[in-house]
């Protein structure tokens, strides 16, 4: 195993604490669709409130929906720090910043109620992706050709 942690560039820490700092945000709007349940009385293992059965579901929902996309979006988010991150550390790690950033914006806007909002800066947050899919495919060319 030491061989292979010497074998990473050493800017690759910073690409390991950034996926720590998503795995942080994950666990905070994991925590913030908790207290939304308890708030708005949407109990286990209702993923999605009703709104014919509860007046506050829509801003549930939104709160539900904001954490499920952020879920749905990081294997691929994980997965283009890694392997992009293997030839651009540095670049891979402010990108991956960058979508931490937004991703909380992304969160915050939604959780208002009005769909919206998520994506006045949680938009750019799609601009990170595409840099690190740059980055991972770089690192793909890279390989094949030596």
């Amino acid at each position: 195993m030491a061989g292979v942690v010497e074998s990473l560039p050493k800017e690759y820490g910073y690409v390991a604490l950034v996926l720590v700092l998503y795995c942080f945000i994950n666990f905070w709007m994991a925590g913030q669709v908790g207290r939304a349940r308890k708030r708005y009385n949407v109990p286990y293992p209702t993923l999605y409130a009703a709104e014919s059965d509860n007046k506050d579901a829509k801003l549930f929902n939104c709160i539900q929906r904001g954490h499920q996309n952020s879920l749905e979006l990081m294997p691929i988010y994980f997965m283009l720090m890694v392997l992009g991150g293997l030839k651009h550390p540095c670049a891979s790690a402010g990108l991956g910043a960058l979508y931490v950033f937004t991703r909380f914006y992304y969160f915050k806007g939604y959780a208002t109620g009005d769909p919206q909002n998520r994506l006045k800066i949680g938009k750019y947050g799609f601009l990170a992706l595409l840099g690190l899919m740059i980055c991972t495919i770089s690192f793909g060319v890279s390989l094949i050709l030596g």
